[in-house]
């Protein structure tokens, strides 16, 4: 059989982490809450992969004719 490896991630939070407490600056300063209402408003995702799976959703649609 062959030798199992296991790779492990260091984060560069790891003293913030380790204690199960992480601290975010863009959430203390409100900008995660104003990203998240402008998303629901517009109804367009502020997040790359939201974007994307959009995008994807509306180019697929206009292929296949759905509405």
């Amino acid at each position: 059989m062959g030798s199992l490896t296991v790779v492990i991630k260091k984060s560069a939070s790891r003293a913030m982490s380790r204690y199960g407490f992480s601290f975010s600056w863009k959430r203390a300063l409100g900008i995660t809450r104003a990203k998240q209402k402008i998303a629901r408003d517009t109804g367009i995702p502020t997040s790359k992969a939201g974007l994307e799976r959009k995008l994807g959703k509306m180019i697929l649609n206009l292929l296949t004719g759905k509405q």
